[in-house]
């Protein structure tokens, strides 16, 4: 999911949008069997037969119907790079479990209204039991708001500035298999994208960070080979109009 932390979906800390890598491996025998020499495609077979990733029976709905698929929208791609800050150091499924309480606390993440909080507004949310009560993230978000708003008013829109960082095709694996999620936790995208921010002044977009901020909104197709939402994403991927 990277998903879906400061790792989802990779080493130390779930990353937002990606699962946490410590879940056991619960790979179909038929299908992956290191003892045996067979590499570990990281995929599960469901109750419908159908191979699905490693990660999905954490997270069925999210798997199935949200991760991977492309987002253009402005507000939600605020969201994700905030929920994704406040994931840090924290798995995946507590920030979506709390997503909605996120969305109500911070203006369904209207990054205008966002960029205005004052230190009272600072203090409304430390005291919002629902939420991550991190006095740092919530002022990363904050400002993240602002240089988000100055980027849209620069370039036009914030989607179209962070798709152009998707990484090209060549720069792509062949194949998604669970050795390939362990050990790519960034990319020389994410890399680069994390650079790119941190120069405008942005906070909590580190490369990890932003490798799993670009697997969830579908800058990049990880769900595993043989997932039978690889071939969904990819198809969405091939339709989709990219903004800017």
């Amino acid at each position: 999911m990277s998903a879906a932390a400061q790792n989802a979906g990779h080493h130390a800390s779930p990353e937002v949008g990606t699962p946490d890598v410590s879940t056991p491996n619960t790979s179909n025998p038929d299908i992956a069997d290191p003892a045996a020499g067979i590499p570990d495609t990281g995929l599960i077979i469901d109750e419908h037969g159908k191979p699905r990733c490693f990660w999905q029976p954490s997270m069925p709905d999210y798997h199935d119907h949200e991760w991977g698929r492309p987002v253009v929208d402005d507000r939600r791609l605020f969201e994700k790079i905030c929920l994704e800050g406040f994931q840090a150091g924290m798995a995946w499924i507590t920030i979506l479990r709390k997503r909605e309480a996120f969305r109500e606390a911070f203006d369904d993440f209207d990054m205008e209204r966002v960029a205005r909080y004052t230190e009272r507004d600072v203090e409304r949310l430390m005291g919002n039991a629902d939420i991550v009560r991190n006095r740092a993230k919530i002022a990363s978000a904050i400002n993240n708001a602002q240089r988000a708003r100055e980027l849209a008013d620069e370039t036009g829109s914030l989607a179209g500035w962070l798709w152009s960082h998707e990484p090209p095709p060549q720069d792509r694996p062949v194949a998604v298999d669970r050795h390939y999620w362990d050990s790519n936790p960034t990319s020389k995208a994410s890399i680069e994208l994390s650079r790119a921010l941190k120069r405008r002044g942005w906070t909590f977009v580190g490369p990890t960070t932003m490798h799993a901020f670009m697997q969830a909104v579908g800058m990049v197709n990880e769900h595993m080979s043989g997932c039978v939402c690889h071939g969904q994403i990819e198809a969405a991927r091939a339709y989709f109009r990219r903004p800017g």
